[in-house]
């Protein structure tokens, strides 16, 4: 008898959109509603048929997100035009990041890791902060001297697991202006990292197809052969 193989194992990398939720203090959290409820659906189909048609008011700067170059840049790619396969089936690796001294990851966090064609996950452990101010105070973010690794090293995607990839002092935006530039999307706002290995898994973040838009929600997974 031969052994049966593993089940592949899907691990969720987003946070949930809820009504009300803060992603961004100061900015306003998503409303969601019914645009048609059940109990109103019940005049529009037949007698024990009824359905539920919701309605979402959101920035798109919501849970976990990703940017694109249009996010950044009036001719950079939006999110109808990037390719699918900048999003979805990647390489992956995880880059451990929590036990750093200081806020700003630096580009010797990547040495020794092949990045080449790969999405890039960066770990912090903020994530556990998520709903909390802490969440929203002294985050870890990556210098300008790593994205500019990431990107001379063939990363294809990062992502992070805290506030922002930036520093958020820091207006000029360092690392969304060096890896959107380079058409390298971001993922931000990321969580459930430390459940995946540091290397040997697809990595998926796929946003609505939305022209003219820079940054959508995504539901960030992991897959595990």
């Amino acid at each position: 008898m031969h052994a049966e193989p593993e089940a592949r194992r899907l691990i969720d990398l987003s946070h949930t959109v809820e009504h009300g939720m803060v992603t961004l203090k100061g900015f306003p959290a998503p409303l969601i509603c019914d645009y048609l409820s059940r109990e109103a659906s019940r005049a529009v189909y037949a007698p024990g048929t009824e359905f539920h048609i919701g309605r979402i008011d959101m920035i798109a700067n919501t849970g976990t997100y990703v940017d694109s170059p249009f996010h950044r840049y009036a001719d950079g790619k939006d999110l109808s035009e990037l390719p699918l396969e900048s999003l979805a089936d990647l390489d992956a690796v995880v880059v451990r990041a929590t036990g750093r001294a200081g806020r700003a990851i630096g580009a010797d966090a990547f040495a020794g890791t092949d990045v080449a064609g790969k999405a890039v996950l960066v770990h912090t452990g903020h994530a556990r902060h998520w709903g909390t101010e802490a969440y929203f105070e002294a985050h870890p973010f990556l210098a300008r001297d790593a994205a500019e690794h990431l990107r001379d090293s063939g990363a294809v995607f990062v992502g992070i697991d805290t506030l922002n990839i930036d520093d958020t002092g820091d207006g000029a935006r360092p690392v969304h202006s060096t890896l959107l530039r380079a058409d390298i999307p971001i993922c931000e706002h990321m969580r459930g990292l430390e459940q995946v290995p540091d290397s040997g898994f697809r990595f998926f973040a796929v946003p609505v197809k939305v022209k003219a838009f820079g940054t959508f929600p995504v539901r960030a997974f992991a897959l595990l052969d």
